[in-house]
């Protein structure tokens, strides 16, 4: 079975080795993983994918391959035979133990006791003397006493449902207080600029004064302007999580830069690809969201808007309604994207992988297509290309 899954993993496109399934196989012999679902995800992650751009593609095998498996039966019916079974309880028993179980009828009838209990358990159980769960005297479950029984090591109870926490990712905010090595980044951004003098009056204009005393016959005039700021307007939407976590510092760098030299810049993120919806906080993100639409509505078509992404995910994510592997979108991420193109002048996209990277296909192709080829590399030469882009 470990093998099926390891081609599994390989057909994801997961570069994971021969070398590295060994050192599965050898984990799991030493036990690291044993009856639960999340401890084994988390090891088959840790021996088989090698960087942090591969656990998307990884968490999509995992789900494909063990679909369903989401209790101990399953488990036990799929990847622990049952002859292995029974070596193994029996070694952990003593003398006295085993005498205690054979007042059950023996351990076939205890397992047989169990696979039944499971069977009919529809719900969490904690406490008592019968049911699985935990905290309780029954002879199934974990962190509870019965000297008859035997222990089944799950954390949060049978129902925990795995299979959430395997898709569950935890995203970060981007610090804006990077300050170190940003400079190469603001000189490169100073290209997009369209200085406007607003707000009070209260810059003293040198050359206007100069020539209105002189015109008032050397009596002083002072003339005063209000201040001169960048007044071009940016979108920034940053794609958070994932493959993009190694790219974390560089984003931090141009979220810093970007805050300096744009007076007015609203940001949001997303995951993976734009749908009908981004937000700003990702601590808060499933609760607190902006509508796409509300961005279209309030935002003038003058704004510039900057992607930030390695568009690096399954095609179907950008091209088919339900595509999005956190939630359903009820329409294609292409489509809301047209709409942003649509209604803004100039819309790039900025790529963290090199360019040699890129290829022509798959959904770094699509989404070069949909931005109309506007897509430049996150170095100082693909900024300053971006930006002279957006100042046309």
């Amino acid at each position: 079975m470990l093998i099926d899954f390891f081609m599994e993993v390989r057909r994801a496109r997961v570069p994971a080795s021969l070398r590295e399934y060994l050192d599965l196989v050898d984990a799991l012999q030493h036990r690291l993983a044993f009856a639960d679902m999340e401890e084994f995800y988390y090891l088959a992650r840790l021996c088989l994918v090698k960087d942090e751009r591969h656990y998307d593609k990884f968490d999509r095998a995992f789900t494909t391959y063990f679909d369903g498996i989401e209790n101990l039966d399953d488990l036990i019916q799929q990847l622990i035979p049952e002859d292995w079974l029974r070596k193994e309880f029996e070694k952990q028993l003593s003398e006295e133990e085993k005498a205690k179980i054979d007042s059950l009828g023996g351990l076939q009838e205890l397992i047989d006791a169990f696979k039944d209990r499971l069977e009919n358990q529809k719900e969490r159980h904690q406490g008592g003397n019968r049911q699985i769960g935990t905290g309780g005297t029954s002879p199934f479950g974990a962190h509870g006493y019965n000297p008859e029984g035997f222990r089944i090591g799950q954390e949060k109870g049978r129902h925990g449902r795995a299979l959430k926490v395997w898709e569950k990712r935890g995203f970060k905010d981007l610090d804006d207080s990077i300050t170190l090595g940003i400079r190469n980044i603001k000189v490169a951004l100073r290209r997009l600029r369209k200085f406007a003098r607003q707000g009070a009056a209260d810059q003293l204009d040198m050359d206007d004064t100069i020539r209105s005393t002189a015109r008032n016959a050397g009596y002083l005039d002072l003339k005063m302007v209000p201040e001169r700021h960048n007044a071009v307007k940016v979108l920034l939407f940053f794609d958070v999580g994932g493959s993009m976590d190694p790219h974390i510092r560089v984003c931090e760098e141009l979220f810093s830069a970007a805050r300096v030299e744009f007076k007015h810049m609203e940001y949001f993120y997303f995951h993976n690809f734009i749908y009908e919806s981004v937000w700003t906080n990702n601590v808060r993100r499933l609760n607190e969201t902006t509508s796409t639409w509300d961005i279209l509505h309030k935002y003038s078509p003058d704004y510039k808007v900057i992607f930030v992404g390695d568009a690096s995910m399954a095609p179907y994510e950008i091209s088919h309604p339900g595509g999005s592997i956190e939630h359903w979108n009820e329409e294609a991420g292409a489509v809301w994207f047209q709409r942003l193109q649509d209604h803004f002048r100039k819309v790039v996209w900025l790529n963290p992988l090199p360019e040699n990277y890129w290829g022509t296909g798959g959904s770094i192709g699509m989404t070069r297509q949909l931005v109309g080829d506007h897509m430049y590399p996150l170095t100082i030469d693909g900024l300053e290309s971006a930006m002279r882009f957006l100042s046309k």
